[in-house]
């Protein structure tokens, strides 16, 4: 059976998950949405997608809709997914799940009286560097004592992956910190039972903080510095490195390292070296089997709750 994609959000992040199901069977991408619609058609027919539109609800209304995808501003991330849940349509929600624990809760809550599967796009749980480490983790060979991550952008101004600029605000807190809040709680394998944050000025023009600094502890003893910055004129991107028991491993998105920076075979750990492809096969694993996928809006709930209690520290 062919599930029937709707994609919504046909910037840059839209890009990768177009690229990624091309190379899945039984997958079709039938509709496009996009803020622009001359620009999304362009996309379309490059991608042999066949109905475009501005507006969600166009693709909601279409029954041959099984499932969608969104990719776009964080602020419209739950609102969406309570209206494809509405719809009767399994949805991927792109990180963040929410900007809102109220939000992220609405989403938990809908999804469990529709039985529909709902999944948000944390990535790290999926790239092939992260699941050797759990699967190292998982057969008893190497338990965490720290994880230090910096995540590091150049973004003073407001534009995307591909230099484009943003119709919306990107966000340190709800946005980058969700990937090692909710990773290292699923890599330490506890709840995080301790998380602090101070963070720097607040740009006069985008206002948000530019620069921020979390530490988290989990109920077995774990703990994790994170460090988050859009001010970062160096290497970019989020650098993990993992500081264990039998070992130290540095992850580099889908790459991996020992703590002497050789680099370690991950190529058979899943059957791609792409996090978003992996992520996307999961996503549709789950709606064919009829199961809770990994990264389900249940199970990455406790992330959102630890970035509510964090936001509220940062208000004070």
């Amino acid at each position: 059976m062919t599930i029937r994609v709707a994609l919504a959000g046909a910037g840059a992040f839209g890009i990768k998950h177009l690229d990624a199901i091309k190379l899945i069977d039984g997958v079709e991408v039938v509709s496009v949405i996009g803020r622009e619609l001359d620009k999304t058609r362009e996309v379309a027919a490059k991608y042999g997608i066949g109905h475009v539109t501005t507006r969600l609800g166009d693709s909601l209304a279409l029954k041959e809709v099984d499932a969608v995808i969104l990719c776009t501003p964080t602020q419209m991330h739950a609102e969406q997914s309570l209206a494809c849940l509405k719809a009767g349509k399994h949805v991927q929600v792109e990180i963040p799940l929410a900007d809102s624990l109220n939000g992220a809760e609405a989403v938990a809550a809908l999804q469990k009286q529709t039985g529909l599967v709902a999944m948000v796009g944390h990535t790290r749980r999926f790239n092939p560097s992260h699941q050797w480490v759990h699967q190292r983790i998982q057969a008893g060979e190497f338990n965490i004592q720290q994880m230090d991550v910096q995540t590091y952008f150049f973004r003073r101004t407001n534009i995307n992956a591909l230099g484009q600029p943003r119709s919306w605000t990107d966000h340190l807190l709800w946005h980058h910190a969700a990937h090692t809040v909710d990773l290292f709680a699923y890599q330490a394998g506890g709840e995080i039972v301790q998380a602090n944050a101070i963070q720097g000025p607040i740009h006069p023009v985008l206002g948000i903080a530019m620069d921020m600094s979390i530490q988290l502890k989990s109920s077995n003893g774990a703990i994790c510095t994170l460090s988050l910055s859009f001010n970062n004129e160096g290497p970019l991107g989020t650098f993990f490195r993992y500081i264990g028991d039998t070992g130290t491993y540095i992850a580099r998105y889908d790459d991996l390292f020992n703590g002497k920076d050789d680099k370690i075979d991950v190529s058979k750990v899943a059957v791609s070296l792409n996090g978003i492809e992996l992520q996307d096969r999961e996503f549709f694993a789950a709606i064919d089997e009829g199961r809770e996928p990994n990264s389900s809006v249940a199970k990455v709930l406790p992330c959102y709750r630890t970035l509510h209690q964090l936001e509220q520290q940062l208000s004070r």
